[in-house]
């Protein structure tokens, strides 16, 4: 035991201190299993189906969205004649 106390009388402050090689392991397994969770994690979400929607709801859509600019482009011009 009182072979153990020139160590603990050793002046220690913030530069002296350092993780050390158990820090770096442990930093290290977490680095690994962050990995191995992000390919497990990609690999089954390409396993993931997504259902696809149905042609006429696609149809509607398109539709829809057509509609809306061609009356975007009616306004245009009638706001262009009222300013003038």
């Amino acid at each position: 035991m009182s072979a153990l106390l020139p160590l603990a009388e050793k002046d220690l402050n913030e530069y002296t201190v350092t993780p050390g090689v158990l820090g770096f392991i442990v930093f290290a397994v977490l680095g690994v299993a962050v990995w191995v969770l992000l390919k497990s994690m990609s690999r089954h979400l390409g396993r993931v189906s997504v259902p696809k929607e149905s042609a006429g709801a696609e149809a509607d859509a398109e539709a829809g969205g057509r509609e809306g600019a061609g009356e975007a482009e009616k306004a245009a011009p009638g706001a262009s004649a009222a300013r003038s």
